[in-house]
């Protein structure tokens, strides 16, 4: 064992929260269970196989939605070491400079952690720096790795993704879901990737919580991307009889002349721009909510012409 891996305390803000509920025969077995399954979701080999499946699907995201992503893990170690991963396969988004940078660590330590934490340990001031940059749409600093701050009171309305690595339940759950669901430009809510099965748990807690809040809590891909289907059809309908094929096969000029002209075509139609207004934007809230899945890749450009015709 490697004595500068930091002891795992099971007597932590995020165990005492998951099992709140339970009487304390319980949590005593718990509490080990908990520490198992830190050592288990820590272990190199996995925390290198979720960094290259994280960056490939936040990467596929950032091509077709500008925004930003939260990950959130089990304990500050977990940080750390994903941290680690993360820039082995993107030395390009770290800097040591906290105004420069695409990837930080947001977490609370002291000067007792070791020394490979202590560039992710800052006081308050500079965590609201932080955060400043984080909420700034246009800011680089794009994915935020954090244990559990920013998962209560913290708004950023780019944040449209947000990948779960740590048991979560009830009220909790709500809160960190409410993190990633705020509207946005085409951004009608985000986008929870669940690495560690917290959906049942989801379910369960949406149960016990009001229409508004299951509302918050997004709906699943598959029913993203029938919506999707169902928008991109009434709008690809409302090009009939109109080429479209110059504007992505031809030369600037005749993309820009494709453009002109269907935004004639879209005017000449009864109600026309009204109802082109609504069922783009409609549109492009689907689409936002599914990528990167494959059904919403194959359509990307389309959705782009459609979005242009827009502008």
């Amino acid at each position: 064992m490697n004595s500068r891996r930091p002891r795992f305390r099971t007597s932590t803000p995020e165990f005492e929260e998951v099992t709140e509920d339970e009487d304390e025969s319980t949590r005593e077995g718990l509490k080990r269970k908990w520490a198992q399954l830190e050592a288990m979701v820590g272990t190199p080999r996995r925390l290198s196989l979720l960094a290259k499946d994280l960056v490939d699907h936040f990467e596929k995201r950032l091509a077709t939605l500008e925004g930003k992503a939260m990950v959130v893990c089990m304990s500050r170690r977990i940080c750390v070491d994903l941290f680690e991963e993360i820039r082995k396969l993107r030395p390009a988004w770290i800097d040591s400079d906290d105004l420069k940078g695409s990837l930080k660590v947001v977490m609370t330590g002291s000067a007792a952690d070791g020394p490979e934490w202590q560039q992710h340990i800052r006081n308050k001031p500079k965590r609201e720096e932080l955060a400043k940059r984080f909420r700034d749409p246009k800011d680089p600093f794009k994915l935020v790795i954090v244990r559990d701050m920013w998962l209560t009171g913290f708004d950023a309305p780019s944040l449209h993704t947000m990948y779960v690595d740590k048991p979560m339940r009830g009220h909790g759950l709500m809160q960190t879901i409410a993190r990633v669901n705020r509207v946005f430009k085409d951004k009608p809510g985000g986008l929870i990737v669940d690495y560690l099965g917290i959906a049942d748990e989801l379910r369960r807690a949406l149960a016990e919580y009001s229409e508004q809040d299951k509302n918050r809590a997004g709906v699943p891909v598959d029913e993203a991307v029938r919506l999707m289907r169902k928008h991109y059809e009434i709008v690809r309908d409302m090009f009939h009889g109109f080429d479209s094929m110059p504007y992505f096969a031809g030369t600037p000029d005749e993309r820009l002349k494709t453009l002109n002209g269907a935004r004639e075509h879209v005017l000449e139609l009864e109600d026309g721009l009204k109802r082109y207004l609504k069922a783009v934007t409609d549109l492009s809230k689907a689409f936002a909510l599914s990528v990167p899945d494959a059904r919403a890749l194959a359509i990307r450009d389309e959705v782009g012409f459609f979005q242009a015709v827009r502008s």
